[in-house]
């Protein structure tokens, strides 16, 4: 007999209104991720600047609204002033968070310029580690200023006479992390970051702010952490990140499936986290969160990276090559960041190219999608809208990690303006297909435009530079609307995009 999940499709079924940031991305100074992925003068489609032509059109596809820059741990010992003004008096560091050589090629007006290209917006990172408010306050300077003072000036020298205007600004990276140069205690921290911000909000009122939360959920200080930031800066900010990545603890393929059971319960816990401190601060006020990196990183399947020498230039590092079975997970991580999409304002996916990317290049050569890249390219793209829970009913299986796992997951999206519903949806059966029965009785004047699935017979399966198309979504899912009744096969470990559209359209 065969596996049955049910589902409602209502209007009133509303979880919020989805910030379409919350389909942002990330690119540090590591590895290849800018050197040989974004930019790479000299490559047969780059253009004038050195930007990679054929990364740049897998990107614009993608529609990203926003990309974070510089890092990442880059940033904590990152000068900024190091990548403005003629390149070719820029200077060669010791990058200290990867060991590498940064020669600077790729800069703070190279990503302005890049962002232009590739049609997203700046989330642009100071470095609260090794520096503090007086490079935060000269940046925000650089960028924001029109003229008549010496860093917006210096801007104007550069080539560039029309400031940046960068809205979003994160308040460094990961600094309850020991791993972070510049590390600091909660107390620590929170105190520099609001005199930060109160600096840079007297540069430039218009701002947004990210302070930095827990950088996953397994940290020692996890959730007090927040607390005590939030204490420090709650007035004065309005995000506060979290970041993880998933698979990596994962001991088989059930548990890897999973891994949104997880991030639901992080992103529950940093809301409530937010809401005591509100309470406390009797505040009318809500700092929403901004989950500005998170993916797949290693799966299940055990692998050994490469062995990295010290001091080197934009070397390979954790090129993670995704397969079927990764995309369903990170689809399942898109769902779990649409189900809150009240709260979740922003998302960074990390990182955009060749790191544990969504695409990947070669040097002078080709670039292709990873299968991570279809179920982002789906979201991005029809999930803009208000998200509607399914309040699903799906069979279940037991994990010895997070306990009972339903199979299905799942959310929806309504477009009110094109008049279209969109449900994205996973199986995690490793064995067997499961019937999606849905009551629609609210639109039954729509129909199914498309059924779109992503599987294969292998769910190791992933694309190459000889095979860059092995895995991609198919339109030949079955999906069908009568009478108020949505009816359709979810394949066995599979991510599932079925499009309505009302009739007459």
């Amino acid at each position: 007999m065969s596996k049955t999940a049910k589902i409602t499709l209502h209007p009133e079924l509303e979880i919020g209104e989805i910030d379409v940031r919350v389909y942002g991305s990330f690119v540090e100074h590591l590895g290849r991720c800018i050197y040989e992925g974004i930019y790479e003068p000299g490559h047969p489609t780059a253009d004038s600047e050195g930007f990679r032509g054929d990364v740049l059109e897998l990107v614009r596809k993608l529609q990203v609204p926003i990309v974070r820059f510089p890092g990442g741990n880059f940033v904590s010992a990152y000068n900024w002033e190091d990548g403005v003004g003629p390149v070719e008096k820029r200077p060669r560091r010791l990058e200290i968070a990867w060991r590498a050589i940064e020669t600077n090629q790729f800069g703070l007006n190279e990503f302005m310029s890049w962002c232009a290209k590739a049609g997203t917006q700046p989330m642009y990172t100071v470095n609260l580690g090794t520096r503090g408010i007086d490079a935060a306050r000269n940046v925000i300077e650089y960028c924001n200023h029109p003229e008549g003072a010496y860093w917006s000036d210096l801007r104007k020298s550069h080539g560039v006479a029309e400031p940046y205007k960068i809205k979003t600004w994160c308040l460094g990276n990961e600094m309850d992390g020991p791993w972070q140069m510049g590390h600091k205690t909660a107390t620590e921290y929170g105190r520099l970051a609001n005199e930060t911000a109160k600096v840079m909000r007297q540069v430039d009122p218009d701002i947004e702010l990210v302070v930095c939360g827990s950088s996953n959920s397994r940290m020692d200080t996890y959730p007090e952490w927040n607390a005590t930031v939030l204490d420090n800066t709650y007035e004065h900010v309005d995000f506060i990140s979290i970041h993880d990545y998933y698979g990596r603890y994962a001991k088989n393929i059930e548990t890897f499936l999973a891994q949104s059971v997880d991030m639901d319960r992080y992103i529950k816990t940093i809301i409530a986290t937010c809401d005591y401190v509100k309470a406390k601060k009797r505040s009318r006020k809500t700092v929403n969160i901004s989950f500005d990196e998170w993916n797949v990183i290693f799966h299940y399947r055990k692998s050994r990276p490469p062995q990295i020498e010290p001091w080197g230039i934009a070397q390979a590092r954790s090129e993670a090559m995704y397969s079927v079975v990764d995309a369903v997970v990170f689809g399942s991580l898109i769902i779990t960041l649409l189900k809150h999409a009240d709260r979740v304002k922003m998302a960074c996916q990390a990182l955009l190219v060749n790191v544990i990317g969504l695409i990947v290049t070669q040097p002078g050569g080709a670039c292709w999608r990873q299968t991570i890249y279809y179920p982002f390219l789906h979201a991005s793209v029809y999930g803009r809208g208000r998200a509607l829970s399914l309040n699903i009913k799906s069979p279940t299986y037991e994990d010895d990690e997070f306990g009972t796992v339903p199979f299905v997951d799942g959310v929806a999206v309504a477009n009110e303006e094109e008049e279209t519903i969109t449900i994205f949806a996973i199986n995690r059966s490793l064995e067997d297909d499961i019937i999606l029965d849905g009551n629609a009785t609210d639109y039954s004047d729509y129909f199914v435009c498309e059924h779109s699935i992503l599987a294969n017979d292998d769910i190791s399966a992933g694309n190459t530079a000889a095979n860059p198309d092995n895995v991609i979504p198919k339109s030949n899912g079955n999906a069908h609307l009568e009478g108020g009744k949505l009816i359709a096969t979810l394949p066995k470990v599979s991510w599932n995009v079925i499009r309505l559209g009302k009739k007459g359209q």
